[in-house]
């Protein structure tokens, strides 16, 4: 058997971390469901999930991946006796479906880019939005669909070192010197104050009328956000060595998708206010719909608009290469394909299992909720259980292992999955659901009652 990859530097696990972290969970979706749950609000229990459960979960991957040096469904199998066994399945089967309709939204970063250097924004929403629905969906949907999957076959076919690990060398700093300089562009522009208020002054009120739809779309995108439950830390860490402190990278990795999420906001909301544009327009073209319609009546948007979606197609780019990886992890390790072909093949599967979404926006919408609200999120739940219950002892040990004794830390650690990580997730898998069941029998019976 061929000898497992593992990371050149420690820089470059980190960045790559970060890539998958950062990706089109902060750029496309934080701000537009910022908007749709209110604005400032969802922002507040956002960051309160990111740091009570976010990150011990995060910490509880990187102990699986690391101590097994396998993919997520041959770690949990290897760690897991009884009832725990297969859930691995889970975090392939979520990163799957991600991957098969993230991938067509990539593809309309690369068209709006395109739309952008020709100037040819919508300055109207009603008109965005036609513009929007002509990107999204037919034939255009599916070619930029298959050329992001054919841009993730190549870097994730050259392996751990001289395609991931490469590739968010240069991704990841560019990513954060272009957010920078379009918040500071976004700071001068007339309405940015207003902006501000929306974004970082909550209302409490709100939150309490809301909250049974706040915390699953909270908990959801602090989840996807942080390439949570589907099995990406898991695999990134079984390419690490023993030396490696976990929580101080994996505070790291927080810190610098937290910080780039909230600078996505910054970026997005001063636009929307300076062109009149309502922030929080529903779904998943919100975003796409309203910026543009905002690009096209500010001066110079065509070429702003064309630097922030190359922005958002870099980020995207960075993390599905991540997503990929956990499933062709799994064709390396369990099934001992090369890792071209495994890539190749899987891509193929991911790239026909994503056609229906080109379709009509309802189906992405279809995929979306289901991802973000139930599997990402019961993916988060299992491993808080399985670590905090299961495996304590082997958690702190494999966490202390290149830290030195954590003495009460680990203990707060295990704790916090024991007890806030296990509640608060089994509370928002059930909301998940239940919100779920209303799409699916609301919106979703509707459109098909019309195209039927």
């Amino acid at each position: 058997m061929a000898q497992r990859e593992s990371w050149a530097t420690r820089t470059g696990f980190i960045l790559a971390a970060v890539g998958s972290a950062v990706g089109l969970g902060n750029i496309w979706r934080f701000p537009f469901q910022v908007g749709q749950e209110g604005g400032a609000g969802f922002v507040l229990i956002y960051l309160l999930f990111i740091a009570l459960i976010g990150f011990p979960v995060m910490l509880a991957e990187f102990v699986i991946g690391r101590r097994t040096e396998l993919n997520p469904v041959g770690a949990v199998k290897q760690l897991a006796a009884g009832r725990f066994r297969y859930a691995g399945w889970l975090f392939f089967t979520t990163g799957f479906l991600i991957l098969s309709y993230y991938s067509v939204v990539a593809g309309w970063t690369f068209r709006y880019v395109l739309l952008g250097l020709q100037n040819d924004y919508v300055a109207d929403v009603a008109g965005a939005e036609q513009q929007f629905l002509s990107v999204a969906s037919g034939l255009d949907a599916v070619l930029f669909h298959a050329l992001f999957m054919l841009a993730i076959i190549v870097i994730v076919g050259f392996g751990i070192r001289r395609g991931i690990e490469l590739a968010v060398k240069v991704m990841v700093p560019a990513i954060i010197v272009i957010m920078i300089g379009m918040a500071i562009y976004a700071f001068t522009l007339e309405g940015s104050g207003e902006a501000y208020a929306y974004y970082l002054s909550p209302d409490f009120g709100y939150i309490g009328s809301e909250w049974q739809n706040i915390l699953p779309a909270a908990a959801g995108q602090a989840f996807f956000t942080l390439s949570l439950g589907m099995g990406v830390m898991i695999t990134y860490a079984s390419y690490l060595g023993e030396d490696r402190n976990l929580a101080e990278d994996g505070l790291i990795i927080v810190g610098f998708d937290t910080f780039i999420a909230l600078l996505a906001g910054l970026v997005v909301f001063p636009i929307f206010f300076s062109a009149g544009v309502n922030p929080g327009s529903p779904g998943a073209g919100a975003v796409f719909v309203t910026l543009a319609a905002a690009f096209g009546e500010i001066s110079f948007g065509g070429l702003i608009g064309a630097i922030f979606f190359f922005t958002v197609a870099i980020a995207a780019l960075s993390s599905a290469i991540s997503i990929l990886e956990v499933v062709v992890s799994y064709l390396i390790d369990e099934h001992g394909m090369d890792r071209l072909s495994a890539t190749t093949i899987i891509s193929v599967v991911i790239f026909l299992v994503g056609l229906p979404t080109t379709y009509d926006i309802v189906v992405l919408d279809l995929y979306d909720k289901l991802v973000n609200d139930i599997l990402l999120v019961s993916g988060g739940f299992l491993i808080a259980l399985f670590v905090g219950w299961e495996i304590s002892d082997f958690a702190i040990d494999e966490l202390e292992q290149g830290i030195g004794d954590l003495g009460s830390w680990g203990i707060a650690w295990l704790w916090l999955l024991r007890i806030p990580a296990v509640i608060g997730l089994l509370v928002v898998v059930l909301l998940g659901i239940s919100g779920y069941y209303d799409f699916l029998t609301g919106d979703f019976a509707g459109w098909l009652e019309q195209t039927v």
